[in-house]
């Protein structure tokens, strides 16, 4: 069972998701917050497996929320999806890079939205890779973009720093194996190894790491 946490600050947008997912077999829903604050301190109450984030919420915002959470090693198994009215938000990059696993527009599909759900509670990435170009690229059009390599960006080797940018282009395992012709399981050992030893939490960390890294070739 998949417990959701629902933080928004409209009540027809949590009353219509809390709606959505008591509807299905293998989810429920927690707890809802209506500010950024009250979200922290559900979360650490509940530990949700999924938080679906508002970005622009009371007391604090959505992202200083994620950031919070992140940072709680009691929260390590807990997930955020960030959910904005805008594909190209300002605040989406600054999102992923405090720990949230991808974003959603709230005009997605209900069903889109649900197999999110299951897609990021099985540890998997919410980031397509035409929207994952999209964001990186609005934060590289941002003043203060020099590459700040993360500090165990030695420990990889040449070739994880390689499948490291390819990952930040949005590409897929299947996709990297197909580019440097080797198979989807020996791509997939090396995104694995990369995350490790950067500790990203997970693939949309990675993107994160890669770029501010310069191994994103924009």
């Amino acid at each position: 069972m998949i417990g959701v946490l629902i933080a928004d600050d409209q009540d027809l947008v949590r009353i219509g998701l809390r709606a959505l997912i008591e509807a299905e077999d293998d989810m429920r829903v927690l707890g809802e917050a209506a500010d950024g604050l009250a979200t922290v301190a559900l979360a650490r109450e509940t530990h949700p497996e999924i938080i679906l984030m508002d970005v622009r919420m009371p007391g604090i915002d959505g992202i200083e929320a994620t950031r919070r959470l992140a940072a709680d090693a009691t929260m390590s198994t807990t997930r955020v999806i960030v959910l904005t009215t805008f594909e190209l938000d300002q605040y989406v990059f600054d999102a992923l890079r405090h720990g949230a696993s991808g974003f959603l527009t709230k005009d997605t599909k209900p069903a889109e939205l649900l197999r999110a759900i299951r897609l990021v509670a099985d540890g998997e990435a919410l980031l397509s890779p035409s929207v994952t170009r999209r964001v990186v690229r609005e934060f590289a059009a941002r003043p203060s973009r020099a590459p700040r390599p993360h500090p165990q960006l030695d420990t990889l080797t040449e070739r994880e720093k390689e499948i490291a940018g390819l990952v930040g282009e949005g590409l897929s395992n299947d996709d990297i194996a197909e580019r440097l012709v080797v198979s989807p399981a020996t791509a997939r050992t090396h995104v694995s190894r990369a995350m490790i030893k950067l500790g990203a939490r997970d693939r949309a960390q990675l993107v994160v790491f890669a770029y501010q890294s310069g191994l994103v070739d924009l």
